[in-house]
């Protein structure tokens, strides 16, 4: 058996790390793209489904794999469908939904594949509870909702369960959404792909904080707070998991959880729009990082690296953002003047950082880097939402100059 977790592309190294963080080793671990698999048996699934739904920050969904086989017919993609032991993972009068897709396949028709899908299943819950061909499968949602996902990849058939419900960006710490708010886990990637060491001596600052998004996943990061803490999943209403798993690990991760008093604040977040900062407030109370996050009303373009200074009382700070984008809240004209705003601000004319700063901007594909008169210091490619976008790191000083 297998437990498995989809991502959003280039987030999948950054999920081994939640792994890891839990202690599970690299030999129960196996990394493909925009998913990471997890080695379980029967005995440790309920354990392992809980832990991981609870702890991996930087995930989409959570899956229970229960059978694989190999199929480029309709014809073989029925028959091994219907060789699972349906009874054993969909209550008696519990509904059952059935989804998919399908990558480098022969079968591409998901349409198709669906009502073969949930035919066979059918089929298979008449045989394994004994009952005649033209007997009705009863489905009552309130009784139960098993979600059936099938993945179809260069014509292996892998069946999974979702064991999740909403996907893992809803942390419950976010009722209030500013406009166009970054997703959790994008968030939490892009604070481990710049590189953000905590507790050192270098601030984190969000000048574009909207709803604290980036703000809030650092600090929850520093603390070790499990993202999944404060809400609920599927898996603790479907009775091969159950409540008491998801109990257990709620609390394992309570006691993980290091809340001490700190000296020192490392994580802050700022806007123009006073609503916003308002609501990144509201967030982080929820969350549970309040008293080690900071927030205020202002410009970026106020934000200078002196300015910054003076806030956070620390001499390096990261700028790390997702500003608004044509497309998305502006024209491609207005965001081009942000980037090079953001540009002038915390980069020489050069495109050299000034004292005291590294700065990580994440934008459409290179739509930042075009408005610098130099290339980033290094780029990752990542995905917001279906946007393809590009974490933009600059952290060079001019040369001979140090930092």
């Amino acid at each position: 058996m297998k437990i498995v977790i989809t991502c959003l592309f280039g987030l999948e190294h950054y999920c081994v790390e939640d792994l890891e963080n839990i202690g599970y080793t690299k030999d129960r671990i196996e990394v493909s793209d925009g998913q990471i698999l997890v080695d379980t048996d029967e005995k440790r699934m309920a354990e392992d489904a809980a832990r991981i739904c609870i702890w991996i920050r930087r995930g989409e969904r959570v899956l229970l794999s229960i059978a694989e086989y190999e199929a480029d017919t309709f014809e073989a993609f029925f028959d091994g469908m219907q060789m699972i032991r349906w009874q054993d993972w969909i209550p008696e009068g519990a509904a059952f939904h059935i989804n998919g897709y399908s990558r480098d396949s022969k079968l591409f028709g998901i349409p198709a594949c669906q009502k073969l899908g949930k035919k066979a299943i059918v089929k298979a819950l008449q045989s394994g509870r004994h009952l005649s061909e033209d007997t009705r499968i009863e489905e009552d949602e309130a009784r139960g909702l098993i979600k059936v996902v099938f993945g179809i990849v260069k014509d292996m058939v892998r069946v999974m369960i979702d064991i999740t419900g909403e996907g893992l960006h809803k942390r419950g710490y976010r009722p209030l959404m500013h406009e166009a708010p970054i997703k959790e886990t994008l968030a939490a990637g892009m604070v481990s792909a710049a590189q953000y060491r905590f507790f050192g001596e270098e601030a984190l600052v969000d000048p574009f904080c909207g709803s604290g998004t980036i703000v809030i996943e650092a600090a929850m990061m520093a603390l070790n707070l499990a993202p999944g803490l404060k809400r609920a999943f599927s898996g603790e209403k479907l009775p091969f998991i159950g409540p008491k798993a998801y109990d257990l690990a709620r609390e394992e991760a309570r006691d993980m959880a290091d809340l001490s008093p700190m000296d020192d604040i490392y994580f802050y977040g700022s806007d123009i729009d006073p609503k916003a900062v308002q609501t990144a407030k509201r967030n982080a109370e929820a969350a549970g990082v309040s008293a080690f996050t900071r927030f205020e009303v202002k410009d970026f373009v106020e934000q200078t690296p002196a300015r910054l200074a003076s806030w956070t009382h620390m001499d390096r700070q990261l700028i790390l953002c997702n500003p608004p984008y044509g497309g998305r809240l502006l024209t491609p004209q207005m965001a081009e003047e942000i980037y090079r705003n953001i540009a002038k601000t915390y980069l020489d004319k050069d495109g050299f950082c000034k004292k005291g700063i590294r700065l990580s901007v994440i934008t459409p594909d290179d739509s930042f880097e075009k408005q610098v008169v130099r290339k980033a210091d290094k780029r990752r490619k990542l995905y917001n939402g279906s946007i393809r976008c590009q974490l933009t790191n600059y952290y060079r000083l001019p040369p001979r100059e140090k930092q």
